[in-house]
């Protein structure tokens, strides 16, 4: 609703601006007409010649100044908060130098985001009740340093193979995402089971597939959109971005560079 009445409030202020302008450019003409039939023929000369240039640079200042005024409630129009929770990083987008990761424990060596680990905790619950046996966390909040070390040996695997160093990279950033590009960094995502494709033909996903929403959960790169998140299907990867963001992502059928972009337009 805040946005409907902020676009009005801006066509508003627009037609209040044209119609100042044309007022004013009517008035000053015949302003100048007025002048110009003064008896004085000196005068009527002078004010003649030089009223045109005088009447344009007048009007052209207006028009600037109509145009920064717009310009200013445009963008004050186009400013939206992200909530923490929708924090894009990829590998364009790098964790922010002030974003704060406050983290509690899942199990003895697995740490997720404070804010989200009682949704995560949640929905383990729910799924082992449903009879979902097979799962676990197997991977949450790293460190920068961690994400190093697990972006490196993935290197090193291409680079065994005979891939120079710079596309071993390459081929690693399609999988692993670089130390500070990855949201595990946020610590609001989770990697289930082996991290593998097969995860997909488990009961545990088509669970998650249906109720993940439901508890804040998106999917984060799915197959049709690995154009957009530069990362390859990961069907183990699931991201936490709050119950009524994933459920909007999901009805429009969006990935979370797609759904931040639709916010700020």
């Amino acid at each position: 609703m805040g946005c409907k009445y902020e676009v009005k409030d801006i066509k508003n202020k627009n037609y209040i601006l044209v119609l100042t302008v044309l007022t004013l450019t009517i008035g000053f003409g015949v302003y100048v007409y007025g002048v110009e039939k003064v008896d004085n023929k000196d005068n009527t000369l002078q004010l003649a010649s030089e009223s045109p240039n005088i009447k344009t640079k007048y009007i052209e200042e207006i028009i600037e100044s109509t145009k920064e005024n717009v310009d200013l409630t445009k963008n004050k129009s186009s400013e939206v908060k992200i909530d923490w929770n929708l924090t894009l990083v990829n590998s364009e987008n790098k964790v922010p130098d002030n974003y704060i990761v406050s983290l509690e424990n899942i199990d003895q060596y697995r740490k997720f985001d404070s804010r989200a680990i009682d949704f995560l905790n949640k929905m383990l619950s729910d799924m082992k009740k449903d009879g979902i046996k097979d799962i676990w966390v197997q991977s949450a909040y790293r460190s920068i340093e961690s994400q190093y070390k697990v972006f490196e040996e993935q290197v090193q695997q291409y680079m065994k193979q005979g891939k120079s160093r710079e596309e071993a990279e390459d081929l690693t950033q399609k999988e692993i995402n670089k130390p500070g590009y990855s949201e595990h960094n946020l610590g609001l995502a989770v990697d289930f089971n082996y991290v593998n494709n097969q995860f997909e033909n488990t009961k545990a996903f088509v669970w998650l597939k249906k109720n993940a929403e439901k508890y804040g959960f998106i999917l984060r790169y799915e197959k049709e959109k690995e154009n957009i998140t530069g990362v390859e299907y990961e069907p183990w990867h699931w991201r936490y971005v709050g119950q009524e963001h994933a459920k909007k992502i999901n009805e429009m059928n969006m990935c979370l560079e797609e759904y931040i972009d639709f916010l700020k337009k």
